[in-house]
């Protein structure tokens, strides 16, 4: 299959459009939207160096994933059924498991990054 420029821009508005549903239709979208826009605040302010960047951009891209991988899922599983099915719920969970731990790890990430940082201001 021949490489196509329109093909490309097509997968770029399909994943754009995901992105838009995922911040439409999930609920904890909202609360990392804000995360993310107080990292980004709180690094610009505290003039982070190249490698704190890297960890918290790497940790906002992980919880993004996760929450957009989740999403996929929980979709996937409601058109297949609607009804309470025991290995449905199983995979929904599992799926809000990635999301909690990627967010887990995030958090430690921003923890490692920012904790230096707050303790010199304070010492101040």
């Amino acid at each position: 299959m021949p490489f196509r420029l329109s093909e490309r821009a097509s997968s770029f508005r399909h994943a754009l459009l995901g992105i838009l549903l995922i911040a439409r239709t999930q609920h904890n979208a909202w609360i990392h939207f804000t995360a993310t826009i107080a990292v980004l605040t709180l690094g610009l302010c505290l003039r982070l160096v190249h490698w704190e960047w890297t960890a918290l951009v790497f940790a906002i891209g992980l919880v993004w994933t996760a929450e957009a991988l989740n999403t996929a899922l929980e979709f996937l599983a409601d058109e297949i059924s609607q009804e309470k099915r025991e290995r449905i719920g199983n995979a929904k969970d599992a799926g809000a498991a990635g999301v909690l731990l990627a967010s887990v790890t995030s958090a430690i990430i921003g923890l490692i990054v920012f904790i230096p940082h707050l303790l010199a201001f304070i010492e101040r």
